[in-house]
């Protein structure tokens, strides 16, 4: 296949390093700081080696970079999706496949929305790698696999074809899921993230200052894992009433390998992928305050916990948990401001 990488950051980084070292044909990359970016990208793997993959092409150009591709893999936040979207379309064969390496931003609604009807569409569950680069163009670090993915199509004629070509890129078991639903909805990142923040910061208001910055994961505590738990909840009612196989989304006890919040606090601080990271605070005067204009903030409130939030209220599915949070983290976002 010749794969067009749409996006700079960890997961483009990772993802284009990856598959171009897994024998795809061609691996060109769409990023505004083409510059930047080096031929070949160093990929370091969690068993201390690495892996270089050849890039054809890093471009800040949509025709420079899609054309000519059979698929294209999107690597970004949910508030670029619709844009990049509209940048790509013009340069698409009507063959070109064009997916989000992970579907809880908004990707399918977007791609329906601005890309002509009957373009073949894939997209994740959930993103393949743990990633984080290390130097911008040139380096990252894949620190965590997954054991195996689910990806939705629509519109791809040979489906199962098309799922053993990204299994062996991906060097992961890819299984197909029934609908569009069942990857666009998680209840990972836009679920996981703010319920974390929550429990850090639900009393944060203008001039509260914090001593330290807290450790997001190595100090997960028992208020986190319990909101996490009862967002899940919600999320598996609004599942029932929704055109999805049963169990399509594990419950993140099962998923975990869990049985209470306390139990799944500590599975969270023991995960070895994520330590290391820092919650999400930029530096004042006499200490720390949240960081608004972080991703955990403006991708995981306005993109992926307000999909499972707008589409409970048109089902009628009450969310009182996924609605406290979800209405906190847009209002300290404003007050912030």
């Amino acid at each position: 296949m010749r794969i067009c990488i749409c996006g700079g950051g960890n997961l483009g980084h990772v993802v284009a390093g990856f598959i171009a070292s897994h024998g795809a044909d061609e691996v060109s990359v769409l990023t505004r700081r083409s510059a930047r970016w080096s031929e070949t990208l160093t990929i370091d793997t969690p068993g201390g080696g690495a892996l270089h993959g050849k890039l054809a092409r890093v471009s800040s150009s949509p025709a420079d970079a899609v054309s000519g591709c059979q698929a294209v893999i999107l690597c970004l936040p949910g508030w670029s999706i619709g844009a990049t979207l509209s940048e790509i379309s013009p340069f698409l064969s009507k063959d070109t496949a064009v997916g989000s390496v992970v579907s809880s931003t908004g990707f399918y609604f977007e791609a329906r929305r601005r890309l002509p009807a009957g373009t073949p569409l894939f997209g994740f569950q959930r993103v393949p790698f743990i990633a984080r680069t290390t130097e911008y163009g040139h380096r990252a670090s894949l620190l965590g696999y997954k054991k195996q993915l689910v990806m939705g199509v629509e519109n791809i004629p040979e489906a199962d074809g098309f799922r053993l070509e990204m299994e062996r890129m991906l060097a992961t078991p890819v299984t197909l899921a029934g609908n569009m639903y069942e990857v666009s909805l998680t209840n990972s990142n836009p679920l996981l993230h703010p319920a974390r923040l929550y429990s850090l910061w639900h009393d944060w208001h203008e001039g509260l200052v914090y001593p330290r910055v807290p450790m997001f994961y190595e100090e997960w505590d028992d208020l986190a894992a319990s909101l996490y738990i009862g967002m899940d909840g919600e999320l598996q009612a609004l599942l029932g009433v929704l055109p999805v196989s049963k169990g399509c989304i594990p419950t993140v006890l099962d998923y975990y390998e869990s049985s209470d919040a306390a139990t799944l606090a500590a599975k969270l601080r023991s995960i070895e992928a994520f330590r290391g990271i820092p919650a999400p605070m930029r530096e004042v005067a006499g200490g720390y305050v949240p960081d608004f204009t972080s991703r955990y903030f403006t991708e995981d409130f306005p993109y992926g916990l307000a999909i499972v939030h707008r589409l409970a209220r048109e089902k009628g599915i009450p969310t009182p948990i996924i609605n406290k949070v979800y209405e906190w983290g847009l209002f300290s976002r404003q007050a912030d401001k």
